[in-house]
């Protein structure tokens, strides 16, 4: 693995894994927000506080997994299973992330009935954020050992 792809594996990863925390966060607080209903504005954009523990936490663990997916394949964190499932599961992790960063403005806002701040944030942050993780995790697909595209 070259150094600037355990870089870009160790960038996608850390962030992945922050983004985790946060939703797991977000089971017990609406932190960073003053209120759930702030925080339904600017995350959400809908509905009127944080979404159920339940769900914040499934989002956290599905994170938590694609960090680790990425990290492994970069060479960066331990490899454990099969590279074969590995490189699956960073592949899949780029591609939704590509797809969540290219449809998010579409989706999650001329066609949506989310708030005019959630809007704003998606189209500033919150898409440009899923692109630049999603060509990250190509890129650790990419250079894999192995791998054939």
């Amino acid at each position: 693995m070259t150094g600037a792809v355990r870089v870009t594996g160790t960038a996608v990863a850390g962030v992945l894994a922050v983004t985790g925390a946060l939703h797991a966060l977000w089971a017990v607080t609406p932190w960073p927000a003053r209120s759930p209903q702030e925080f339904a504005d600017t995350v959400v954009g809908t509905g009127d506080g944080v979404p159920p523990a339940a769900a914040c936490l499934a989002v956290a663990g599905l994170l938590g997994t694609a960090a680790y997916l990425v990290g492994a394949e970069a060479g960066v964190l331990p490899a454990v299973g099969p590279r074969r499932v590995r490189r699956a599961g960073v592949r899949t992790v780029a591609g939704v992330l590509l797809a969540r960063g290219a449809a998010g403005p579409l989706a999650f806002g001329v066609l949506s009935e989310r708030t005019e701040r959630f809007r704003r944030l998606n189209t500033r942050y919150y898409s440009p954020l899923c692109l630049a993780l999603g060509a990250g995790a190509t890129a650790v697909a990419a250079a894999a050992p192995g791998t054939e595209l």
